[in-house]
């Protein structure tokens, strides 16, 4: 077994020194190397052999996305998670990055007051996703929460089996679509959306686990990509068909009944699975408005939000389907689904438009 080796990109030398220090306590990581900007990490790459890089965006000379171009050109398989800044105009950076190739982000402390805060930080949001990606290269043995064994290949592919409360039936007319998604998720809704017509029948809601400013250009960004209208959920906005609502960040987001309509709430109670959004409190939600006229989506994402919120929208008769392991990012979040029995079909992401349209449209002329 050896260390996970890292190539740490940042222009400041107080950035490096803190993300370096941050890294180097967990004895599992190994950071091989600083670079100032892209020019000097595309020299050190083939020196160092890095297994992941983190980079950040805006720097002199080469800047993060013209790395990133360059890095994905010749290392189409590296890891790099990017660095940026929890503002508007890194929220849209950081939108590109994951575009270009970067496989996924984590944004820098600001305002927190002191150096070990920003460390703690630093290493509670960073040192997790680097084990994610790395792991298995650098021989250790991967928690269950980030990716457990996978189960589509088997046949009948569940592991458990669920008996909800409330008997499924494939007839029920579906009047909700409810996804949750994580690492990998931004691309993944960026492919998924186009699939859906404009007359799409039902409103769809999600929880993308992203911080404030994020969420709001991720869902201009689906909007004008997109047939349907895609925006940031806020209090009080009320469902409508062929429109999606984007949870905000650092909110959860849940539905309530207002006479004929249902309208959106938000609030900041406690993380849940240490997200805030967190998919688990959207879909019991969903779960104890809509019963068995919930479709549930699980994308790509890393740790087990969802499960929860899966289970209830089970029990209550509701239909859960998630992406599979060959086109997650990471297979976390649906993994957990699809083990728990939760699941009633586990596909490809290019083929998940397709059911959730067949799927809805059952029982509509």
């Amino acid at each position: 077994m050896r260390k996970i080796r890292v190539l740490v990109v940042d222009d400041s030398v107080v950035v490096r020194k803190i993300v370096t220090e941050s890294l180097t306590v967990d004895p599992e990581i190994d950071v091989v190397g600083i670079a100032a900007n892209g020019k000097i990490a595309l020299a050190k790459i083939p020196q160092l052999n890095p297994d992941i890089i983190t980079l950040d965006i805006e720097m002199p000379v080469m800047d993060g996305l013209q790395a990133l171009v360059e890095i994905r050109k010749l290392y189409p398989a590296l890891p790099v998670i990017m660095f940026s800044t929890l503002t508007e105009h890194g929220g849209v950076k950081t939108l590109e990055a994951l575009s270009l190739g970067a496989t996924d982000y984590v944004t820098k402390p600001a305002n927190v007051g002191s150096v070990s805060i920003a460390m703690k930080r630093i290493r509670d949001e960073l040192v997790p996703k680097i084990k994610t990606f790395c792991s298995e290269k650098a021989g250790l043995k991967l928690p269950l929460k980030a990716k457990p064994e996978p189960v589509a290949k088997a046949k009948p592919f569940l592991q458990k089996t669920f008996t909800p409360k409330v008997a499924p039936s494939t007839n029920t007319k579906i009047e909700i679509v409810a996804i949750g998604v994580s690492t990998g998720g931004p691309n993944a809704l960026a492919d998924l959306f186009p699939v859906f017509p404009k007359n799409f029948p039902v409103p769809i809601v999600i929880v993308q686990h992203m911080p404030p400013f994020f969420t709001k250009l991720l869902a201009d960004r689906l909007s004008s990509k997109s047939n349907l209208v895609v925006v940031e959920g806020a209090a009080g906005q009320v469902l409508q068909p062929g429109q999606a609502w984007i949870a905000p960040g650092d909110f959860h987001m849940v539905l309530e009944k207002n006479g004929t309509n249902y309208k959106i709430l938000t609030n900041q109670a406690p993380p849940e699975n240490s997200c805030r959004p967190s998919v688990d409190v959207l879909f019991r939600s969903v779960a104890e408005l809509f019963g068995p006229r919930v479709l549930s989506v699980i994308l790509t994402g890393m740790g087990q939000d969802g499960l929860n919120g899966s289970e209830h929208i089970k029990d209550a008769g509701g239909r859960v389907i998630v992406q599979d392991e060959n086109t997650s990012v990471v297979w976390g979040m649906p993994g957990f689904v699809a083990k728990a029995g939760l699941a009633e079909k586990v596909l490809p992401l290019n083929q998940i438009g397709r059911e959730i349209i067949r799927i809805v449209t059952i029982g509509r002329s």
